[in-house]
């Protein structure tokens, strides 16, 4: 069964062949992170794949995992081409280090989550919380609804975690 909602008014669509990405949106629309640990390899695996990137198993299991973490890099859109994003300019798409299985299967890796940075109760940042995001911020999971059985996972400042002293920002 095919998934539909929207987003700023946009229409966002899951094909009932798309399994893997129906089964994360719908935990997502549960306000559960979880995603898919290979059973073979026993690592986790960003975004949801029908195959294991490290051992090409196919089975796996879907497993909780905590939403928080750390900026690892961003953009900051100044002039949104999608007409539904542009009364919200400026906003930040993140990259996020996710605190879990940082480092593995080696030092350089990391599960990393992309979305945009959205108030705690989950719309897009103003900009005076724009200014205060850069790489080194640590941020938390918030869940966005966008229709029935389906949610976007989105990031907002992790109020209760401790932030470094400066964070890095682009030149701008």
């Amino acid at each position: 069964m095919t998934v539909e909602g929207t987003h700023l008014g946009m229409p966002l669509s899951i094909d009932e062949l798309d399994a893997e990405n129906l089964a994360f949106f719908r935990y997502c629309a549960e306000g559960e992170f979880r995603l898919q640990r290979g059973r073979e390899s026993g690592l986790l695996r960003y975004p949801p794949s029908t195959a294991c990137p490290w051992t090409r198993d196919r089975t796996h299991d879907w497993v909780p995992v905590d939403g928080r973490g750390t900026v690892h890099t961003y953009t900051e859109v100044h002039h949104a081409i999608q007409p539904a994003f542009r009364t919200f300019t400026p906003y930040l798409v993140l990259v996020v280090d996710l605190d879990t299985q940082k480092g593995e299967p080696t030092e350089h890796e990391a599960l990393r989550v992309v979305g945009n940075l959205v108030t705690p109760d989950g719309e897009l940042a103003p900009p005076e919380m724009v200014e205060q995001v850069g790489i080194g911020t640590r941020v938390r999971m918030v869940f966005v609804p966008a229709g029935d059985g389906i949610a976007l996972p989105q990031w907002t400042i992790d109020t209760d975690g401790e932030q470094p002293a400066e964070v890095w920002r682009y030149p701008g």
